[in-house]
């Protein structure tokens, strides 16, 4: 795939000079820890942080609630905390918010949010011992009221499980269940403009050695979530969590976490069909990964070229050293690269973790991520062109 326009960076690595604040505290606002960020803008400038309310401590499993706050000043400060979904004592994961800017109902956006529910451990639904489900719910107010939510396990998931839903009788198989962690998108040009994609990823079988029963896909919908279609799986076993960005030309491109963690570097999907099949995919060397969630983002400069942002832990030992990557040939290259937080740690110790990126404006990024052992999650902005 040839990039838009000559190669213009050299390479640099340098510390992000960024002002931050804190978005969620663990122990605070009914919560013992706050995971799984992920963050959209809206029409307005408004930022929405979403993140999983972990009830009782940091556990995958368990009591825990998907949570909202909103900032008004891109991210100076935030709102107070609102529960989005309380699936009683079971968890409420995996948040994937999008907006919807071209249904013609809703002039002004709808505000989607992709989620999942589950009954049990990830290693038990793996071995067929609970259910992971796929549910939406949304917003028509932007974010300050939600609708009941819908249950679209049965177009996005291929479960067979009928001893806990008769209609669970998918002979594929599928298991574990995960959106994203991150945002999703919806296409804003070309041939599947106003498409929302949700990268994903699930499990098929009884649990095997290296995760080699993972693999990721991604679910679309092209009339504003009344249907959804899943896209081709990606061919790597063990590709994990991932998350989608559009490219020109109804071009799209996934990153991709390795589970197996045999390779210690993201993997890299092209479509060149909107996100339905695959056209290219590999293991990318300049992206480094401890086996970890990355983000990627893709946006326009003031003159219209297009770039893609990329936030992972940039280390393949521990969870530490958040890097930012830019890209300006559509992910073939990564020659500018922008430390966001490290700190010296001891092994075994997480510094920063999971991120979720957006666009503030053409010269800024906003970064929303775990730290300090998941004890905070913060909101950083990034000048990335300086």
């Amino acid at each position: 795939m040839k990039p838009l326009f000559p190669l213009l960076f050299i390479f640099l690595y340098s510390t992000a000079f960024a002002q931050e604040t804190i978005v969620y505290q663990g122990g605070q606002e009914g919560h013992a820890t706050y995971r799984i960020p992920a963050i959209i803008d809206l029409p307005s400038g408004e930022l929405l942080a979403f993140a999983e309310g972990r009830v009782n401590g940091s556990n995958d499993y368990g009591d825990i609630n998907l949570v909202l706050k909103r900032s008004k000043d891109k991210g100076k400060t935030w709102s107070p905390l609102q529960t989005i979904v309380d699936y009683d004592d079971l968890q409420a994961g995996n948040p994937a918010p999008v907006i919807d800017l071209f249904d013609p109902a809703y002039p002004n956006g709808v505000v989607y949010l992709f989620y999942n529910t589950g009954n049990n451990h990830e290693y038990d639904i793996r071995m067929n011992k609970g259910v992971r489900e796929v549910w939406m719910i949304r917003s028509l107010d932007l974010g300050n009221s939600w609708e009941e939510p819908i249950n679209i396990t049965s177009q996005v998931h291929k479960p067979n499980n009928p001893a806990f839903n008769a209609a669970y009788t998918n002979p594929a198989d599928w298991r574990h269940y995960a959106n994203t962690p991150g945002h999703a998108f919806q296409f804003q040009n070309g041939a599947y403009k106003g498409r929302i994609y949700v990268a994903a990823n699930h499990s098929q079988g009884d649990a095997q050695d290296e995760f080699k029963d993972y693999q990721a896909h991604g679910f679309y919908t092209d009339d504003h979530g009344k249907t959804f279609k899943i896209s081709e799986s990606i061919k790597f076993p063990g590709s994990n969590e991932s998350i989608a960005a559009e490219l020109p030309d109804g071009k799209m491109i996934m990153s991709t976490r390795n589970q197996r963690g045999d390779i210690r570097s993201r993997i890299l999907a092209y479509s060149e069909d909107g996100g339905a099949t695959w056209s290219e995919q590999y293991f990318e060397d300049g992206l480094p990964d401890p086996v970890c969630q990355g983000s990627i983002l893709s946006f326009q400069d003031e003159t219209g070229n297009t770039f893609l942002a990329h936030s992972n832990n940039a280390d393949e030992l521990y969870r530490n050293n958040l890097t930012l990557k830019i890209s300006n040939d559509l992910g073939k290259t990564w020659p500018k690269s922008i430390l966001i937080d490290r700190k010296d740690i001891q092994k075994g110790k997480t510094w920063t973790a999971y991120s979720d990126l957006v666009l503030l404006d053409s010269q800024t990024l906003g970064i929303l991520y775990e730290r300090d052992d998941y004890k905070e999650i913060v909101f950083k902005w990034i000048d990335w062109e300086k």
